[in-house]
């Protein structure tokens, strides 16, 4: 299960054109929009590891603002926070 799951996420990620940042930022921007807090906090980390400024990543949680609102867009400013401050 794990072997195929693996290669479906290998799979989507080469089905189009986005950078490995773009994706990484989207993926981040899924997370957010899902409430799911641990998402948030794996894709912040990762986008750390692959260099994405804590600006950039701040960033997306400010763009939840219109689509999901403020309360949702401070979770997320301050999930991401929880990686990003040492």
């Amino acid at each position: 299960m794990w072997d195929a799951y693996s290669a479906l996420g290998s799979a989507t990620a080469e089905a189009g054109n986005l950078t490995e940042r773009e994706r990484r930022l989207v993926k981040l921007a899924l997370a957010i929009g899902a409430a799911s807090e641990g998402a948030v906090h794996s894709h912040a980390r990762r986008g750390l590891a692959e260099g994405i400024p804590v600006e950039d990543l701040q960033q997306v949680a400010l763009l939840a603002i219109g689509p999901h609102g403020f309360p949702r867009a401070v979770a997320a400013g301050t999930w991401i926070s929880d990686v990003t401050e040492t």
